[in-house]
This record gives C-alpha cells, sequence and structure tokens, in this order.
C-alpha cells in the first residue's frame, strides 16, 4: 500500500495517447489508502472523470508556460488540504510542481519517458535531480535519466502493462489482403511512417496486393499521404484516422502484421520510450516489425514475437515485413507467442510496484 497518493501529470485522459494511458490505468489501479490527480483540462473530461471513481483536480487550458504555473499552484493547493504521503508527476514537465512539493515536505517520484530528454534537456535535468525516486519505462530511458544525472540507485525500471483480450480469433491465410498496421499519431516524426511508406513500396513488388492500414492522426497525415501519392502506392495505403479502442482492437484482429519502427531523433535520446503500441498489438497475436533501439528493444521479444531491425533503413523494414507476409505460418508461430508474451505485462503488475517505489521514499528509505 502506497498510502496517500496525489499524481501531478500534465497527461491524463481523456487525452490520447501512452503517457495518457499509463498515467489513467496508475490512477485507477494503484493500491494507496487514498488517491487524488491533479492535471489538465479537455473537453471531454467531465463524461470521462464522470465514468472513474477517481479524484481527479483538473487545471484549465492556456498557453504551456502559463499551464504549468498553474499546475503547480493547483498541486500544491490541494496538497495541502489531501496531505498525500507521495506524490507521482507523471512527466519531467511536471517538475516545477514537484519542487514545490518537496519544499512542502512531500517527497516525489517523477516519471522518465524518452522524448522529454532530447526536447526540454535543462527541464530533464532538473527534474531527474530534484526527485526521491525516477520511474523509468525502459532500459533505454533508465540510461538517459541516469546520463541526465538521476543517481542510478534511485531509477527503477518498470515497464508499462496492457489490456489482454479474453479471446484472440485465429488468423487464416488467404482469408483477406496480407495487411500490416500501425497505430500511432501523426505528430513525431521519429514513428517512422515515412520510412513505412517508402518500405511499402518494396512489400508491394514481393507480396502483391499487400496493404498498410494507419490509425492515427495529426499534423503530419496531409505529407504523408501526398508521399504515399507520389510512391504510387495508392490504395495500398488506408489512413484510417483517430480511432477509438474498440476500433483499434478490431483492426489489430484483421490485420497479420504491426509495424512502427520508431528511430532516435538524433541518434542517442529521445524515440519511443517504450511503446504500448507494440504490446497492444502482441495482445491480439500480432508479429511486430520494430527498431532495434529504443524502448522497443524492451517492448519486443527479438525473434520471438518479432523482428528488430534498422529503423533507418526502410530496405531491412521491408525485408522483415515481406518474410512475415509471405510465410504465415512463421508469422502466426510468432503470434502465438506474442499473446503469451503479452500476458506477463498486466497493468496491475505495473501498478503494484509503483506503489512499491512510492512506499519506500514516502517510508524516507529512498532518500
Amino acid at each position: 500500500m502506497a498510502g496517500r497518493v496525489l499524481i501531478v501529470t500534465p497527461d491524463y485522459p481523456p487525452a490520447h495517447g501512452g503517457i495518457q494511458t499509463l498515467m489513467g490505468k496508475l490512477g485507477r489501479l494503484l493500491p494507496a489508502s487514498a488517491l487524488e490527480v491533479v492535471t489538465f483540462d479537455h473537453p471531454e473530461a467531465p463524461a470521462y472523470d464522470g465514468a472513474h471513481a477517481v479524484t481527479v483536480h483538473r487545471v484549465p487550458a492556456r498557453a504551456r508556460a502559463i499551464r504549468i504555473a498553474a499546475l503547480s499552484g493547483r498541486a500544491l493547493r490541494e496538497a495541502a488540504r489531501f496531505r498525500p504521503d507521495v506524490a507521482l508527476l507523471g512527466h519531467a514537465a511536471a517538475a516545477p510542481a514537484g519542487a514545490v512539493l518537496r519544499r512542502a515536505g512531500i517527497p516525489t517520484a517523477t516519471y522518465a519517458h524518452a522524448e522529454e530528454f532530447r526536447v526540454w534537456p535543462a527541464r530533464s535535468r532538473f527534474a531527474m535531480c530534484h526527485t526521491d525516486a525516477v520511474i523509468a519505462v525502459s532500459r533505454h530511458t533508465r540510461a538517459m535519466a541516469v546520463a541526465a544525472g538521476a543517481p542510478a540507485d534511485r531509477v527503477h525500471l518498470i515497464h508499462h502493462g496492457v489490456d489482454t483480450p479474453d479471446a484472440v480469433t485465429p488468423r487464416v491465410s488467404g482469408a483477406r489482403p496480407p495487411t500490416v498496421i500501425t497505430v500511432a499519431r501523426l505528430r513525431d516524426l521519429h514513428k517512422g511512417h515515412d520510412v513505412m511508406l517508402q518500405a511499402m513500396t518494396v512489400v508491394r513488388r514481393r507480396v502483391p496486393g499487400a496493404r498498410w492500414v494507419v490509425l492515427g492522426d495529426g499534423p503530419l497525415r496531409p505529407r504523408y499521404e501526398q508521399l504515399a501519392r507520389e510512391l504510387g502506392l495508392g490504395s495500398a495505403v488506408d489512413f484510417v484516422g483517430g480511432a477509438s479502442d474498440g476500433e483499434r482492437d478490431a483492426w489489430l484482429r484483421r490485420a497479420d502484421v504491426f509495424a512502427m519502427p520508431t528511430r532516435l531523433p538524433d541518434g542517442v535520446r529521445g524515440g519511443e520510450g517504450f511503446g504500448i503500441a507494440y504490446l497492444e498489438a502482441a495482445a491480439y497475436g500480432l508479429p511486430v516489425v520494430a527498431a532495434n533501439a529504443g524502448g522497443a528493444v524492451d517492448a519486443v521479444d527479438a525473434g520471438a514475437t518479432g523482428l528488430l531491425v534498422d529503423a533507418t533503413d526502410h530496405r531491412q523494414v521491408a525485408d522483415a515485413l515481406v518474410s512475415l507476409l509471405a510465410e504465415p505460418g512463421r508469422a502466426q508461430a510468432m503470434g502465438r507467442r506474442a499473446i503469451a508474451w503479452a500476458q506477463q505485462f498486466p497493468w496491475q503488475r505495473t501498478a503494484d510496484q509503483v506503489a512499491d517505489v512510492l512506499g519506500l521514499i514516502a517510508d524516507g528509505a529512498g532518500r
């Protein structure tokens, strides 16, 4: 039991994304005597908050710098009322709030993901050096946290979890066009959609009729749609746009391979911290094609549940896709192992491990 926990996070449902999913799960599953959340507002927040038995305090949406200051102020105000034993910061962006809480005598644990170390290096260094514990989502993230100044003995490796379906229908070869699926917002170049488009030109020559389904939306979508036209992919690529969890799961049931060849933007820092999407695909029996660097190395059991390749080389990506699409038996065997792999990552285990860290620093042993 983690005692009384205050979660302070800029990322929380109903906003979409991996960090949002993580924070939402912890808000509902952390074994704590009491728990409250301070986060930003969202147009759909009333419906979401009303459907979950978690006390959530929302900060009105403003310019980011003002929002962070407002988040810190609200966190201190709620802490004075709620009197938490410990605070969990969902992102380095919440470091100012963490500093305020620590001055008030409340120990903090700070989540480390990936892109913050590249995009906000100074803020990330501050966050890593001014907290009582760091929770890293992968070995890649742990290395960045230590490089940013976090004491190695205060960095705890805790992977994300995944929801697993009750049953997965076996795939039947030839029942539909060979289908590759990617689930990722079209916002970050490092997700690898551009490399996938190049790879699909090769895949189509070697696996006639193969198609790529892209779930997710964002400002890069027009750019990728234009590139697909220029490459002559036409109807071979289907940009579905944003999808609900139910729609995503339906697509995962219909696809043959999941691919998201994320890369490290500067070759060292950032990129994919872990990749819940890889586990979601595995839970539905899909073999995965991913990068041999970054968080995917922890999310995919290389050679058993998927293939890890150089994500900057579209030919390697294409070769991996073809090897799975052209050999359904191999892909299905990987898919069966992937289901068992995903079942090793229940969300409750993640929440229990986080609770252990919070309990450690609340007792003073981790400081």
